[in-house]
C-alpha cells in the first residue's frame, strides 16, 4: 500500500491561487464588440487586480468597434491607480528585436505582473493576455471572443513567425 500527497509551500500555493483567480477573471469576462479586444484585455487586467468589478464594461461600451485603436489609446493612461505603459512600438521585420521582447514578458511574469499582447488572427490582430510561462518557455496568453475563451499555448512561435508585435505593460501603486 502507498500513500501520495502533495506539498505546496506559501509561495507556490499564492501563486496557484493567483493563477485560478485569474482564469476565474477570463471565465467570467466577455468581449463586447467585434473590435473591442484591446479594451477587453485591460479590462481583464484590471479585474484581476479588483480595481473594478466583473460586469464592470465600461472602457468597451466606450471603444464599441473603433476601427482606428491602437494601444496608444492607453500609453501612460492611469486607470483605476494602473498605468498602462506601450512598448516594442517597432516595425515588424527581421531587426525586431524578440529576445528584448521574451525578456521583458518573462520579467513582467516573474515579478507577478500579466502582459497585453497583439497578436496576428484573421487577416488582423487581436488582444490576448499572457498569464503565465510554461515549463518549456514558452508563454500562455488568453483572450475572449464574445464569450467565448481563446487560449494560445505557443506564443513565442506566434511572435517569431509575425516579426515582432507589441505589448503593453503596467505598473500598480505599491501596495496593490
Amino acid at each position: 500500500m502507498s500513500t501520495s500527497f502533495v506539498f505546496h509551500s506559501k509561495a507556490q500555493t499564492q501563486k496557484d491561487d493567483n493563477l485560478e483567480f485569474f482564469d476565474t477573471v477570463i471565465n467570467n469576462h466577455n468581449q463586447l464588440f467585434q473590435m473591442s479586444c484591446i479594451p477587453s484585455a485591460v479590462e481583464m487586467i484590471l479585474k484581476y487586480y479588483k480595481v473594478v468589478d466583473f460586469d464592470f464594461y465600461g472602457l468597451q461600451k466606450e471603444w464599441q468597434n473603433k476601427a482606428d485603436g491602437s494601444f496608444r489609446d492607453f500609453d501612460n493612461k492611469e486607470l483605476y491607480g494602473i498605468t498602462f505603459s506601450q512598448k516594442f512600438v517597432l516595425p515588424r521585420d527581421s531587426s525586431f528585436p524578440v529576445d528584448s521582447l521574451f525578456q521583458t514578458i518573462e520579467n513582467e511574469l516573474k515579478s507577478g505582473k500579466k502582459v497585453i499582447i497583439s497578436l496576428p488572427a484573421d487577416g488582423g490582430w487581436h488582444m490576448f493576455v499572457i498569464c503565465k510561462q510554461t515549463p518549456d518557455g514558452d508563454f500562455v496568453s488568453y483572450s475572449k471572443l464574445g464569450s467565448h475563451t481563446l487560449i494560445l499555448r505557443n506564443t513565442k512561435e506566434i511572435v517569431k513567425k509575425s516579426n515582432g508585435t507589441e505589448i503593453m505593460t503596467y505598473r500598480t501603486p505599491p501596495g496593490m
